[in-house]
């Protein structure tokens, strides 16, 4: 659950593009509340509004919006996101650090089962209701034990796509 938050992109062959796409479409099915193939202005805006990015994306996001739809359909969302991640290898160790910046709330380098269970929490997902599945979250991800995951095992978990 945890890497179809974020994706760190790569440059990829065929069956690392299918898998790509498929954590876009997580993603896109996440901010999509109701469903209708379509995310709204709202929807974006809350979405990105929890994870503290509310401002910065929605002149960028205006202009993958269709002419005459209300807001983003799945292709556009894929523009988007490709454009959001373009930089190469430099950007997409960036891109990690943000996303793990997100979730690692009080900046100590770990995400805990509490910063997680926040986080999720914030984005509205029912996993963020029960701290046996956000714990069962980390223990999946956490390779030396310590009932956290830090940055390298969060930029495993991205690379793999866990």
């Amino acid at each position: 659950m945890l890497h179809t938050i974020f994706t760190a992109p790569r440059q990829p062959n065929h069956q690392q593009q299918r898998h790509r796409r498929l954590q876009v479409r997580r993603v896109f099915d996440l901010f999509d509340h109701d469903g209708d193939g379509v995310i709204t202005a709202a929807e974006l805006s809350g979405a990105l509004g929890r994870l503290g990015l509310g401002a910065q994306a929605d002149g960028l996001v205006a202009a993958y919006v269709a002419p005459g739809m209300p807001g983003l359909r799945f292709a556009d969302f894929e523009a988007l996101h490709a454009e959001l991640a373009g930089g190469g290898e430099e950007g997409e160790e960036a891109e990690t650090r943000e996303a793990f910046a997100v979730f690692d709330e009080n900046g100590d380098g770990y995400i805990s089962a509490a910063e997680l269970q926040a986080v999720l929490a914030w984005m509205g997902l029912p996993e963020a209701a029960c701290m046996a599945r956000v714990r069962d979250m980390i223990a999946a991800h956490d390779r030396d034990s310590d009932g956290r995951v830090d940055f390298h095992e969060f930029k495993a978990m991205m690379a793999g796509g866990m």
